[in-house]
């Protein structure tokens, strides 16, 4: 079987959430199967890191898609011709973009579809793009993977798709994020937060991860207790920020904010192991990698009550009310004024991690594959 996989998000230290799902699936996809040839599309130049294996031919399709009329050309016009000219099987596509041009068997892994039910999240274009051609990918693909039960549902009743057409393969974690030692979180306490004890946001900066009402939260705990407390906010600054700033603003406590940007896979290990708990509260989530991370790092998760959220972190979180800020800061009060019960989410967290791993994922990505060739070869 020749496989043509959409690779333009294989982007060298700037894997994101989907990224990671590309990486991580194809990783072992490409090794696991070298009786099949597979295909890569990049969008610009790629690095050797993500020619995983003997298999992968990589090809730099023009032009750039890093913009709505760019992903127009990019998916009708130019990924259409390479899939003609390779002769490919099947088309890939970890994004869940697919090309409405080309009729040749095609599996989407639709995340979620948050700019569906937020479309005021994302620029004009972007979110008229994402609401116009998404329903018309899901119609089109010949199978869907999505990452949680949660989008599934929504899949289904947003978009009037057949339940037998979407397959679950929940996220993993990255087995580099592990517990620290204690001397490794004084050190990473030093090197982020001045000495002191920190929470944790990672994501990133869009509207629906909610982070004006973390800061909020955060202002009001500040107030509350006498011990120095930090918060660090990790990720890329995205779209539609100006509610940060705002929130900034208006804080007694800004001072105490600590915005570090994109961190490494390591540095993310360190922050995650060293932090109090992982504050993780969006109004909408398809799965929430970080939830699994920082359970993996054994790190208290004081996380969202809707969407996908609970999903993910089951028994092993706090939970609190994304819509109020209040509810944050009492989880975020339970959680630094009762070591046992801290102590209890954690070992709620070695629990629960057991239940995701990057290698279930491939299997099931491997399986749904092979399920849509097999039925076009009439096997």
């Amino acid at each position: 079987m020749k496989i043509a996989v959409n690779a333009r998000l294989l982007l060298k230290d700037r894997l994101d959430g989907i990224g990671w799902f590309t990486f991580e699936t194809m990783k072992r996809i490409t090794r696991d199967h070298p009786e099949h040839e597979f295909i890569f599309l990049f969008d610009r130049p790629f690095s050797k890191e993500f020619i995983f294996s003997g298999n992968i031919t990589p090809r730099e399709v023009f032009p750039p898609a890093r913009h709505p009329f760019l992903w127009y050309l990019w998916f009708e016009r130019a990924v259409p011709g390479v899939l003609k000219e390779t002769m490919a099987d099947l088309f890939f596509s970890p994004d869940g973009f697919l090309s409405l041009s080309s009729d040749i068997p095609s599996v989407a892994v639709i995340h979620d579809i948050n700019f569906h039910h937020r479309p005021q999240d994302l620029p004009f274009w972007t979110s008229r793009y994402y609401r116009f051609f998404f329903p018309r990918f899901a119609a089109r693909a010949d199978r869907i993977i999505t990452v949680s039960n949660y989008s599934k549902r929504d899949i289904i009743s947003s978009y009037n798709i057949d339940e037998k057409k979407i397959f679950v393969a929940h996220n993993g974690a990255n087995t580099l994020f592990t517990p620290l030692s204690e001397a490794e979180k004084t050190l990473t306490r030093e090197q982020f937060s001045g000495g002191s004890d920190f929470f944790v946001f990672v994501g990133s900066l869009y509207p629906r991860k909610n982070i004006p009402g973390i800061l909020k939260a955060f202002d009001q705990f500040r107030s509350s207790v006498r011990g120095d407390f930090k918060m660090l906010i990790v990720g890329e600054e995205m779209v539609l920020t100006t509610p940060i700033r705002h929130a900034l603003r208006g804080m007694t406590h800004r001072k105490d904010v600590i915005f570090t940007g994109r961190l490494t896979p390591e540095q993310l290990r360190q922050v995650y192991g060293a932090s109090v708990a992982l504050v993780f509260v969006p109004f909408f989530e398809g799965f929430g990698i970080p939830v699994l991370e920082a359970m993996n790092c054994d790190t208290a998760v004081l996380a969202s009550t809707v969407t996908s959220v609970p999903e993910v972190a089951g028994d092993a979180a706090c939970y609190a009310d994304p819509h109020d800020h209040t509810s944050i800061v009492e989880g975020m009060g339970k959680i630094t004024g009762d070591n046992d019960y801290r102590d209890q989410l954690i070992t709620a967290g070695r629990e629960q991690r057991k239940k995701f791993s990057w290698d279930n994922t491939a299997r099931i990505v491997w399986q749904v594959i092979e399920e849509v060739h097999n039925q076009f070869q009439g096997v």
